[in-house]
C-alpha cells in the first residue's frame, strides 16, 4: 500500500514550501501555493482519502474546473511548518461537479481551510490551463521583497516594469517573454482580485500586486519556483542599480531581437517599441 505522504505531490509541495521560506519570500503565514492533480496522480492514495469530506462553498464559479483534484497549502499556516506537518498544513481538494464549492479529501487535519487566495488560484488556474493547452499546473504567490519594492518607485505599467527587469538579466526575456503583468493594489482574498489576476493570466504567467506580491505560474512547482526566483533576482540587480545612480549602459532593443531570435521566443511587443 502506498501512503499519500510520500506521494510525488505532497512532498513536492514540502519543498516548494520550504525553498520559498529559505528565499524570504513567506513571512508567518505569508504566500500560498496550488498545484492541479490528474487522476492518476490520485489513483493510489484514495485510501487516505477521508470517508466523509467537508464540503465548502464557493462564491465563485469555477465549474470548468469541476470534478478535478488540487493540493493547497492551508489558510493562516506557516511555510516553514510545512515540513514538519504536511498533513496539518496542505490539503487535497477535489472541486464539486457544479463548480460551486470543493470537498477537503485529505489534509488539515487539526480543521482551518485552504488558502484565503484561492479565489484568485482557481480562477488563475482556469485561465492557464486554456492558454498553455492545460501544460500549466501551478499557480505560486509569494512576497517577494525585491519586486515588491519596485512598486513603490516605478510606474505600474506592464511595459515598463517588464523592460526594467528584462535588462537587469540577460536570461529574463528568455524565461519570461510574455513580461509581467501588473495590478494596482486590492483588497486580497476577495473575488474581485481573483479575476483581475486570472485577467492578466491570459497574457502573462506571471503577475504583480502592486504593495503584495507576486503570482507565478507553471507546468511544474520547479517552473513556477524558477520563474519568480528568476524575476526576483533581476529585481534584486535593479534596486542595487537605483541605489548606485541608475543606468549608464543596458542591453538594446535590437540585441533583445537577437536574443529572442536565438531562444526561438516572442518577446511582449510593447516592451521593444
Amino acid at each position: 500500500m502506498q501512503y499519500i505522504m510520500s506521494s510525488w505531490f505532497v512532498q513536492g509541495m514540502v519543498k516548494a514550501t520550504q525553498d520559498m521560506w529559505l528565499k524570504g519570500w513567506d513571512e508567518r503565514n505569508g504566500g500560498n501555493v496550488s498545484l492541479r492533480l490528474f487522476e492518476e496522480d490520485i489513483t493510489s492514495f484514495t485510501s487516505d482519502f477521508y470517508s466523509n469530506p467537508r464540503h465548502i462553498a464557493l462564491t465563485q464559479d469555477v465549474s470548468a474546473l469541476s470534478g478535478q483534484y488540487f493540493i493547497v497549502t492551508g489558510s493562516g499556516k506557516f511555510f516553514r511548518n510545512v515540513m514538519l506537518d504536511p498533513a496539518d498544513t496542505l490539503a487535497v481538494v477535489k472541486i464539486d461537479e457544479q463548480g460551486k464549492g470543493y470537498y477537503i479529501m485529505w489534509g488539515l487535519v487539526n480543521g482551518g481551510v485552504p488558502t484565503s487566495e484561492l479565489a484568485a488560484h482557481l480562477q488563475s488556474h482556469i485561465a492557464r490551463m486554456s492558454v498553455s493547452h492545460n501544460q500549466d499546473r501551478v499557480i505560486m504567490h509569494c512576497h517577494a521583497t525585491n519586486l515588491i519594492a519596485l512598486t513603490y518607485v516605478l510606474e505600474l505599467d506592464s511595459a515598463v516594469i517588464t523592460r526594467e527587469l528584462w535588462e537587469m538579466s540577460t536570461e529574463c526575456l528568455v524565461v519570461f517573454p510574455d513580461g509581467v503583468g501588473i495590478l494596482p493594489w486590492m483588497v486580497p482574498g476577495k473575488d474581485e482580485i481573483g479575476y483581475a489576476t486570472a485577467e492578466q493570466m491570459q497574457k502573462h504567467a506571471l503577475v504583480l500586486w502592486a504593495f503584495h506580491g507576486v503570482f507565478g505560474s507553471g507546468a511544474s512547482l520547479d517552473e513556477a519556483f524558477g520563474l519568480i526566483d528568476t524575476a526576483e533576482k533581476s529585481a534584486e540587480i535593479l534596486v542595487k542599480v537605483l541605489s548606485m545612480g541608475g543606468k549608464r549602459q543596458t542591453i538594446r532593443s535590437d540585441e533583445f531581437k537577437l536574443l529572442a531570435e536565438r531562444f526561438g521566443v516572442t518577446p511582449m511587443d510593447a516592451v521593444l517599441q
